[in-house]
Parts: structure tokens; C-alpha cells; sequence
């Protein structure tokens, strides 16, 4: 079976009735967690984007207490899995100001974190690009937006 394109599917969901959207929305939710979790994104939490942030940042401080950290190779791991998470919620926000202050978060648990990341490679390289990935995302932002995160990212790069 080949996937129809956006155009077509768009269009089709326009002459969809009310109450066959909601089934079409309900049945898609029971296919895969990611399509629950953007339902449950957009109904709930799309309104209030400061909460949202908040219980990223929760999640993702739970996420970091968790870390094996027996080897480098159990943190790598475990780091590349919370930052996996971190993009799939930033994905559903599409907002680059929630990326960027996701992004520093995740940065700055990874900078305190014990081991501490300069003993790996690995773990350095992922947060120098991440580093990078929130000064590009930075420059696209309004200039007085720029100017506070820019601070923050001068905080990352002092090592």
C-alpha cells in the first residue's frame, strides 16, 4: 500500500463530517505511542507551552537520574536515549524557542553530570553538537531572544 500525499489527505479530511474526524483521530491514536503523545500534546498541553517545557525538563532530570554509570558505554547509551526524547517533544512543539531551551537544559544536566563527560569522547561530541545545533537555532530567533540565549550558550562553551 502506498501512502497518499499531504494534498490528498488534506482534501480528503476536508469533506470528512465532525464526528467521522473523531473516529479517524481516535482510531489512529491506537496505532502507536508517538500518534497518543502528539493527540495528547496538541489537546492538552499546545496552550500552555511553559508547562510543557516543565515536564520535559522533569521527565528528562528523571531520565538522567537513571544513567547506569558503571561505563561510558551505559552513559552513552543512556544520553543518546534521553536525547532522542527531548527531539521526539520538541517535534510535536515545532517551536525553535522550545527547542533551544530544551536543548541548553539537556546541555547543561550533561555538563554537571558524574562521570563527568570529558572522560568520553562520545559523550563530548554529542554535547559540542548539540552546542552547535543551539547556535544555529539561535540565529534564527528574534535579536533580543538571541541576545539572553546567547548568554547561556557563552555558559555552555566555557569548559
Amino acid at each position: 500500500m502506498k501512502a497518499a500525499t499531504i494534498k490528498e489527505l488534506k482534501n480528503e479530511l476536508g469533506i470528512k463530517s465532525h464526528s467521522e474526524l473523531l473516529t479517524l483521530c481516535l482510531r489512529l491514536s491506537n496505532f502507536k505511542k508517538e500518534n497518543k503523545e502528539l493527540l495528547t500534546y496538541l489537546l492538552f498541553e499546545a496552550s500552555d507551552e511553559t508547562a510543557f517545557i516543565e515536564s520535559v525538563k522533569i521527565d528528562a532530570k528523571q531520565q538522567f537520574e537513571l544513567i547506569n554509570t558503571s561505563s561510558y558505554y551505559y552513559i552513552k547509551k543512556s544520553v543518546r536515549k534521553i536525547l532522542r526524547m527531548i527531539k521526539k517533544f520538541v517535534r510535536y512543539s515545532k517551536k525553535t524557542e522550545t527547542e533551544v531551551e530544551l536543548l541548553i537544559y539537556f546541555c547543561n544536566e550533561l555538563k554537571q553530570m558524574t562521570p563527568r563527560m570529558q572522560g568520553s569522547v562520545a559523550l563530548h561530541n554529542i554535547y559540542k553538537r548539540q552546542v552547535d545545533a543551539i547556535s544555529k537555532k539561535v540565529s534564527t530567533l528574534h535579536e533580543d531572544l538571541q541576545y539572553d540565549y546567547q548568554l547561556e550558550i557563552e555558559e555552555l562553551e566555557l569548559d
